[in-house]
């Protein structure tokens, strides 16, 4: 006599942790929506470490001629007012540098933004 059965095992946690697995290998596919995200967050962001860096370097300038001014550093008084007055020039540009470039960004990335807007409103 001849057994044909057919046994069927199901475990849903083992399941779970097989699709948990194979999603690390297999290539994922970005939505329109996260594309869209991602621009939106480039869009928003553009501009923000450069002004960021240039602030930065014009305070530390200007921190040190604070510290000639305070004798904490031997120096001239010429070297307090040199060191303040660059530290001011150089930091007086961050803002106007943060919105040439989020402007210039946002310039290039407004036609795709608004075309995946427009299949995302579309398609739903």
């Amino acid at each position: 006599m001849e057994n044909n059965t057919f046994v069927y095992q199901h475990s849903s946690s083992t399941n779970k942790e097989v699709e948990k697995i194979r999603k690390k290998y297999t290539p994922a596919e970005e939505s329109k929506m996260e594309k869209l995200k991602k621009l939106d967050g480039r869009a928003q962001s553009a501009g923000m470490i450069e002004a960021l860096t240039v602030g930065i370097v014009g305070c530390l300038i200007f921190g040190l001629g604070m510290c000639f001014g305070l004798d904490a550093l031997k120096g001239a008084e010429w070297m307090t007012v040199l060191f303040c007055l660059i530290g001011i020039v150089i930091m007086i540009p961050a803002y106007p540098v943060y919105k040439y470039i989020s402007n210039k960004t946002k310039a290039e990335l407004t036609p795709e933004i608004l075309r995946l807007s427009e299949e995302i409103i579309k398609n739903n």
